[in-house]
């Protein structure tokens, strides 16, 4: 069996670290050019180099994206911002590439470093793996498109160095491989460049031609009608499969998403792919906590995409566009000091007195009682009402550094 990555996604570098602390073999990144997340936050040089540094002292790789589709004028731009990759004291692993001309521009610019083929490439067959290995490339991603019986024929036409990852779980897109075309027509914003404003979320209705200004509901129920809104994928119950298919890099969707979700998955099918190594008897065993903590962060309705066929109307969600989720975010533990007091930055409010809940790396789940609030002066509080305050708190059980506190509804 190959040996498997699990690739986890971080917009910042909170969010990197995060990654890497729960679990993450590998991290992708996007710097502030070329990278299809123009809304993530993103990371500058320096944050890229400290983010870079932190994941390589813990054995954990950084690919950095550039995975916009070109123009004229983003080719001599490109090739000085790998240049400035390439300058830094802490390289990343790997670039990830779809556009013909930026991938010139990389192997040009800088030969050593490995690129890796986005999805947004179409890479749906060996001869086009086969096309960019003698390119080059390291890695290609699948379309999403792809079942898992494709993707096994894939590995068996493919040369043994050529690697496949894979998109396993986050948000699915409603265009071939994420070449949608809506979001630049309705807003001027092209998805194609990382400024996607996600017209395929938005509530719909019918106008009849004669009578313009006349909104027709197309009934579903009464929550209202989204035609394109697709749900999200989910592979945590069928490892084995993925395993099986001769994947070798298992990839979370997610740059703009928060830490407590990149936590919450990272740590989850890190635990499922582990369990799965051991024994399938192992995994099928813990199935239950792992399907108990991904529905912990925020999600639409799963699916299991393209893998197992065509998928039918259970991948699009038709009445809702929001998000579920079971837990709040409330910050990350920076530190504690003499006195059992643990600094963090507040994500959102919670109070002295509060039941919420540690979640460590390693799985754990701790119920603990907020029994003190201080703010960075050392002034007790009851509450901490304003975004991103720095505090201290005391909690029942004493914290470590990394650890997430979250609070769970309904307590």
């Amino acid at each position: 069996m190959r040996k498997t990555e699990l690739l986890i996604p971080a917009g910042s570098l909170e969010v990197l670290k995060t990654a890497v602390i729960f679990g993450a073999d590998a991290v992708y990144i996007g710097g502030e050019a070329f990278s299809l997340r123009a809304k993530a936050k993103n990371f500058s040089l320096p944050e890229m180099e400290e983010g870079i540094r932190f994941a390589h002292e813990r054995n954990v790789k950084v690919y950095v994206t550039a995975n916009i589709f070109a123009h004229h004028r983003d080719i001599e731009e490109a090739g000085r911002y790998f240049e400035e990759l390439r300058g830094m004291e802490e390289k990343p692993d790997a670039l990830i590439i779809s556009d013909p001309g930026l991938f010139s521009v990389a192997r040009e610019v800088c030969p050593e470093m490995e690129i890796h083929i986005s999805t947004q490439a179409n890479n749906t067959n060996y001869k086009t793996y086969t096309f960019w290995h003698e390119l080059g490339a390291k890695r290609a991603v699948c379309a999403r498109e792809l079942s898992l019986a494709e993707i096994k024929e894939i590995r068996a036409h493919i040369p043994e160095e050529m690697e496949i990852e894979a998109f396993v779980h986050g948000a699915m897109c409603i265009s071939y491989s994420g070449r949608c075309l809506l979001s630049n027509y309705m807003t001027g914003r092209d998805a194609n460049r990382g400024a996607c404003t996600h017209p395929c979320r938005w509530k719909y209705a019918v106008v009849e031609e004669s009578r313009p200004g006349e909104y027709l509901p197309v009934y579903e129920n009464d929550r209202g009608t989204f035609l394109f809104n697709s749900g999200d994928l989910c592979m945590i119950e069928h490892i084995p499969e993925l395993l099986e298919a001769g994947i070798d890099s298992f990839k979370i969707e997610g740059r703009m998403k928060a830490a407590l979700y990149v936590a919450t998955v990272a740590r989850t099918y890190r635990r499922a792919i582990d369990d799965c190594l051991k024994s399938e008897e192992i995994y099928r065993g813990n199935m239950e906590w792992y399907k108990r903590e991904i529905g912990k962060c925020t999600y639409r309705q799963f699916t299991t995409g393209f893998y197992f066929g065509k998928p039918g109307r259970e991948s699009q969600i038709y009445d809702s566009s929001t998000y579920q989720s079971e837990a709040v975010y409330l910050g990350m533990i920076e530190g504690t000091d003499g006195r059992g007091y643990a600094r963090l930055e507040q994500k959102n409010k919670f109070c002295a007195g509060d039941l919420i809940e540690i979640m460590k790396p390693d799985g754990r789940n701790i119920p603990v009682t907020v029994e003190a609030m201080e703010d960075e002066e050392g002034n007790p509080m009851e509450s901490c009402p304003h975004a991103r305050q720095k505090l201290s708190v005391k909690l029942s059980v004493a914290p470590e550094k990394y650890d997430l506190l979250r609070s769970m509804a309904g307590r």
